[in-house]
């Protein structure tokens, strides 16, 4: 926005970009996995912007706590409000206030070294977590599985935080459920990053060829889109492969969705229900469960 504002010479203008936090780019620098370090340098073409005449940062600087918009109004001709997403949303099933049941922001902020990040819940989780259950499956759910299955030594090269590291090194986890409540044709994960799963020092792929299911509009969907024709290619793959006895598995589970966390304090189970296609692109439940 700010570059589109400064490139046009109709109206000269002036950009003020104002972040809470103390450095900008935001899911950029706070959202991508620090191992996709292609992804992330696209911070260096939005450096530029800033480096424009008339670009000014302003970061520590929160709107409705430091400053009103109303103060704003005074100052400013205009304002563009830019800000995503930050909370989760929530799953609303029995268990969900449990420890141990925590969102994928709160995850991505502590090992991409946000600096309201919540060290201690996952400074305590990660070294005494043996299994662990993703929900979802699309890119953030492949970063958050791909983080949990690697190596430290996997990750050394990225701009991760040393406590992460030191973190990660006492990583017990064995055993990542990712759950997607519909089929592989409707899971929304680009190629090159489900692929990267199946690419990991110390994680082997299980895949049930019986949750590998696909009604009419699924057939249609992989015949249309060839993004989707080369993801179920990639799952599909998996489901035949033999595990090669890795420390670590990743299980791919599709056609099932959490509906309950159970526990003492901590999620010890999560109550999976089996869903089937609804011929309309979505899912519905079976009434059938199981647990992990």
């Amino acid at each position: 926005a700010a570059d589109a504002l400064v490139s046009q010479q109709e109206i000269p203008v002036t950009v003020d970009v104002i972040d809470k936090l103390p450095v900008p780019f935001g899911l950029v620098r706070y959202g991508v996995a620090p191992d996709h370090v292609s992804i992330r340098s696209v911070r260096d073409t939005l450096d530029k912007v800033f480096e424009k005449p008339g670009v000014r940062f302003i970061g520590n600087v929160e709107v409705g706590v430091d400053i009103s918009v109303a103060t704003l109004h005074e100052y400013f001709d205009a304002i563009v409000f830019t800000y995503g997403a930050s909370r989760d949303r929530r799953l609303a099933i029995p268990g969900e206030e449990l420890d141990a049941s925590v969102a994928a922001t709160d995850l991505v902020a502590w090992y991409c070294g946000h600096p309201d990040a919540d060290r201690e819940t996952f400074e305590r989780l990660i070294p005494t977590a043996t299994s662990v259950v993703v929900v979802g499956v699309g890119n953030v759910a492949v970063d958050v599985t791909r983080v949990l299955a690697k190596t430290v030594d996997e990750l050394t090269h990225t701009d991760m935080p040393e406590y992460v590291f030191d973190t990660l090194r006492k990583s017990v986890i064995t055993d990542i459920h990712v759950l997607g409540r519909r089929g592989p044709a409707q899971a929304t994960y680009t190629t090159k990053e489900l692929r990267e799963l199946g690419e990991l020092a110390d994680a082997d792929i299980v895949v049930d060829p019986a949750e590998l299911v696909f009604d009419a509009a699924s057939e249609q969907v992989i015949v249309d889109d060839k993004a989707v024709a080369r993801n179920v290619e990639v799952v599909k793959a998996w489901a035949t492969k033999e595990q090669t006895g890795k420390s670590r598995r990743i299980h791919l589970h599709f056609m099932a969705r959490p509906v309950e966390l159970r526990g003492d304090t901590r999620v010890r189970e999560v109550v999976v229900e089996r869903t089937e296609l609804d011929g309309s692109g979505g899912a519905k439940g079976t009434g059938e469960t199981f647990v992990i």
